[in-house]
């Protein structure tokens, strides 16, 4: 046996060793939290308060402000998602979503799935997807 073969199987052992018995140290410290949780009584639930004692009366509260609020603030959040890049490797060499397969039957028009997606691989966002497209359009943003 060579001199470099014997030194490095030593080392493999223990390294793997040592790696099979932080898996099982972990596997053993996430069963034991898992038991514990399990174990523990719930807490009693606590009575409801009956209507008459609310700390804010009902007829304080003004529904249609805190609704334009809602609708004011709903293009600040539904704007950013929908113009998401849908896959962050696109137009990279290692995106695996571009996979597109065509095939041609005779002298029939060619079949291919680049139609669908294209329009993610090629930096997409859901606007930009065949169906899903029309439906963000009534969204506010």
């Amino acid at each position: 046996m060579a001199r470099h073969a014997a030194s490095r199987r030593p080392a493999h052992r223990t390294l793997m060793r040592a790696g099979l018995t932080l898996a099982a140290a972990g596997a053993a410290l996430g069963a034991g939290g898992a038991a514990t949780a399990s174990a523990q009584p719930l807490p009693a639930a606590a009575p409801a308060a009956p209507p008459a004692q609310l700390p804010v009366p009902l007829g304080d509260l003004d529904v249609l402000a805190a609704g334009q609020a809602l609708t004011g603030a709903l293009p600040y959040a539904t704007g950013p998602l929908k113009n998401l890049q849908l896959d962050p490797l696109a137009k990279t060499g290692v995106d695996p979503l571009d996979n597109a397969v065509g095939t041609q039957v005779a002298d029939f028009q060619p079949v291919s799935t680049a139609a669908v997606t294209d329009p993610v691989t090629e930096g997409g966002t859901l606007g930009t997807l065949p169906v899903v497209g029309t439906a963000t359009g009534l969204l506010p943003g």
